[in-house]
């Protein structure tokens, strides 16, 4: 069954582009082939949908090319493949972009589903978006995308964009940072012109919104987005938002916004792994006219962690191999770009840091995350949220979630004790130095 699955996904690879392969083929499994049913295993219902309503007939068509039997497909929810298979180059597709006059203003052209790289890091976030983009104003309105700088919300946002109007040159896209919506509104109550800001906000298909926390205080431009949301919603208009942190994290938004925000799919992008890293710096290596190999390029992204810095690394190498009189990128080279940046320390794990804690104050990892409220449980969940929120940037949903499904407020309050007390208490500043030089060696 496994030979099987992997002869259809080689097929599958050659028919899709690189990064609709990996974001979702490459999780899926081949559960069982039997009287006639292929029942195709996939990691969440997003994916299974997906694939059922765009990918059907291609997947049927190989299986049966393979098979020589008539066969029927059935998608289910499974756990995604606990080996991780590695993709030789790049993940991304090399396809050139369609030329557009007609291309909505504000939107990169090339900021698409097929020049992004996808990995593991991004994965839901690329399927939602492709969701969104392929049926706007469906099941997934609003679409809300968080994560910290440089993660790639803005491509996909454009993505969406694009592929919205390759659908559709008739749809009517408005895209602005949140500033400029704040920007427009003003100036529209200065000159008495609400009217027509209302009108133009609220009769298109798509609206995205780029860094909705800066509306944080902002009562009257909230006020109009709340009516132009429900205005755009009731109208089966898709609407996307970005930021840099849930909606539950953005402070002075009034409690009715901050539910429409959570009201669709909320989709966290984590910062990108080494696997994802690596295909970034390949992409953008090709914009710059560099020849970087897959391995050199993997060298300089187990040092470079920040998303921005990659763009960086790549001016410098430019100018070092132009300055040079260099023909070919070397490690030494390589080496001589990344300069003073320090080799990166393996990413501690959340799961790290409830084991130290729990082995420190001796308890078990099911009483950190029980109900019971015995003063040194107490202590050890303040601690391990503490060093979560502050050392691993973790947000308070995801702590939370973490610790037992406890509420945004109550990691807040133990966060904010910890900090409180920590210079206060001597005992408690040598317990947390202790813990944290216990993670420095994980």
């Amino acid at each position: 069954m496994n030979e099987l699955w992997k002869q259809i996904l080689a097929e599958l690879q050659i028919e899709v582009s690189q990064p609709r392969f990996v974001a979702f083929f490459k999780s899926t499994q081949l559960i069982s082939l039997e009287n006639g049913i292929a029942t195709i295993g996939t990691p969440n219902t997003m994916t299974a949908d997906l694939l059922e309503k765009n990918y059907y007939a291609l997947i049927k068509n190989v299986l049966e090319k393979k098979t020589g039997d008539k066969i029927s497909l059935i998608f289910t929810i499974n756990k995604p493949l606990e080996t991780k298979a590695k993709d030789e180059g790049p993940l991304f597709s090399e396809r050139p972009v369609a030329a557009s006059k007609n291309r909505p203003p504000r939107i990169k052209q090339d900021y698409t589903f097929d020049t992004l790289a996808v990995s593991d890091s991004n994965q839901l976030a690329y399927t939602a978006s492709y969701a969104v983009a392929t049926e706007p104003g469906g099941k997934y309105n609003p679409l809300f995308l968080y994560g910290s700088v440089g993660v790639g919300k803005t491509h996909l946002m454009h993505a969406i964009a694009n592929t919205v109007f390759d659908n559709n040159n008739d749809a009517t896209i408005v895209y602005l940072s949140t500033e400029e919506f704040t920007n427009e509104m003003v100036e529209a109550i200065q000159t008495k012109s609400t009217a027509k800001l209302r009108r133009r906000f609220r009769n298109i298909d798509l609206l995205l919104l780029d860094d909705i926390q800066f509306l944080s205080g902002k009562e009257k431009v909230q006020e109009e987005l709340f009516h132009t949301f429900n205005t755009l919603v009731d109208n089966k208009s898709q609407v996307i938002f970005s930021s840099d942190r849930p909606p539950s994290e953005i402070k002075k938004i009034e409690a009715r916004l901050a539910s429409r925000f959570e009201s669709g799919l909320t989709i966290d992008i984590e910062p990108p792994d080494l696997e994802l890293r690596t295909a970034i710096l390949l992409i953008k290596s090709q914009k710059h006219g560099l020849d970087l190999s897959s391995e050199l390029a993997q060298r300089a992204a187990a040092k470079i962690t920040e998303p921005r810095a990659l763009e960086g690394f790549l001016l410098k190498l430019s100018t070092v191999l132009n300055m040079s009189g260099a023909t070919e990128i070397t490690t030494a080279l390589i080496d001589k770009c990344l300069g003073n940046i320090k080799e990166t320390r393996p990413t501690i794990h959340p799961d790290d840091v409830i084991r130290v804690v729990c082995e420190y104050y001796d308890i078990k990892p099911t009483q950190l995350k029980g109900t019971k409220r015995d003063a040194s449980l107490v202590r050890a969940r303040h601690i391990c949220m503490y060093i979560l929120k502050e050392d691993l940037r973790a947000t308070l949903v995801d702590i939370g979630n973490l610790l037992g499904g406890r509420d945004h407020t109550t990691i807040m309050h133990g966060v904010g004790k910890i900090h409180l007390l920590q210079n206060s208490d001597p005992i408690l500043k040598d317990s947390l130095s202790q813990i944290r030089e216990q993670l420095a060696s994980v």
